[in-house]
């Protein structure tokens, strides 16, 4: 590249330079910034560094100066704060949706936010160990497929999957694609969900985003939009469990005080909870009726009582007493 060419980049070398090496902690000083240039071969001299870091000041870039034994520029505020970048870090490495491989891909990619000397307390926060990732490499594109299709009003047809034993797959429906319209993606229990009409038999169902394979979007409109109009996805997930679906019930249940913060996380604030004497509380809620439903119930042992209606009461008797039989000497 002919020197005169190299000069026109002196500008781009200097920003990289700031965004790169300086904090509030971290400055450069304008020799060092001389110095730098020279090994990207562009001269420089120090009249023309002061004129480029103004030229970035008017351009935006907040560029402060550091006075001390050596005067020093540095960039104050970015894009991001490193608190916020330390969140973003810690929710892709918590996300079970996204591999190990993709996670660290992406978590690189937030420490281009920050100078090389707080990316290094960016790496301290990804060390979370007993995080069980997806193994699906593609979910990150399925997410983005499935954003597209629903923003063009298309439908998708994909094949679904899960695990055997042998951590083979094994296809549903004999490995035939599924074809759906795609209404919404939720997340719940640190998975995401596609949540889409069924057309053959007329209603909503739930799909693990990780699970799914080779997506793809056909030329058919989505049917069923107005499905979506009547689902209040702000309560929607609270009758959910592990996004299993069933009948819609209104139940009642019984609860030790100690429980309280369970309910709570469970179906939100705004939960009306009844005094039943000194020591429990009841509330009465909608929720799809399910095996995972009659699961979580359980596991909170003998706290967590269901009271109504006397259908479920019966069938969380039957669920107890298939539990136990396994049991069986």
């Amino acid at each position: 590249m002919a020197k005169s060419s190299r000069q026109k980049l002196k500008l781009l070398y200097i920003m990289k330079l700031l965004t790169e090496r300086t904090d509030e902690e971290h400055s450069v000083t304008v020799p060092e910034m001389i110095e730098y240039l020279a090994e990207q071969g562009i001269t420089a001299e120090r009249k023309s560094v002061y004129d480029d870091i103004e030229t970035l000041r008017l351009y935006g870039i907040d560029i402060e100066m550091h006075k001390g034994r050596h005067t020093g520029y540095y960039i104050a505020n970015r894009l991001f704060e490193l608190p916020e970048l330390k969140l973003l870090v810690d929710s892709v490495q918590s996300a079970k949706f996204i591999t190990l491989k993709k996670s660290n891909s992406l978590i690189k990619k937030i420490e281009s936010f920050a100078s090389k000397y707080e990316a290094q307390s960016l790496q301290r926060q990804v060390y979370v160990s007993g995080r069980v990732k997806t193994m699906n490499e593609s979910v990150y594109y399925n997410i983005d497929k499935i954003h597209s299709a629903i923003s063009e009003n298309r439908q998708i047809s994909f094949k679904y999957f899960e695990y055997d034993r042998d951590k083979e797959k094994v296809y549903r429906h004999n490995g035939k694609r599924y074809t759906l319209s795609p209404l919404a993606l939720t997340c719940s229990n640190e998975n995401y969900y596609l949540v889409a009409y069924d057309k053959d038999a007329d209603m909503v169902k739930h799909y693990r985003v990780d699970k799914m394979e080779t997506i793809e979007k056909i030329k058919a409109v989505r049917e069923g939009i107005e499905k979506l109009q009547e689902m209040d996805f702000a309560s929607y997930s609270k009758k959910m469990f592990s996004m299993f679906g069933g009948e819609e019930m209104q139940v009642k249940m019984r609860f030790a005080n100690k429980l309280a913060g369970v309910v709570i996380d469970r179906f939100g604030k705004d939960i009306m909870m009844l005094k039943d004497g000194d020591d429990n509380f009841t509330i009465s809620v909608p929720i799809f009726e399910s095996p995972q439903f009659y699961g979580w119930l359980l596991s909170l042992g003998e706290d967590a009582i269901l009271l109504e209606p006397a259908s479920a009461v019966e069938k969380m008797k039957k669920y107890i007493e298939g539990i136990y039989k396994k049991y069986e000497a």
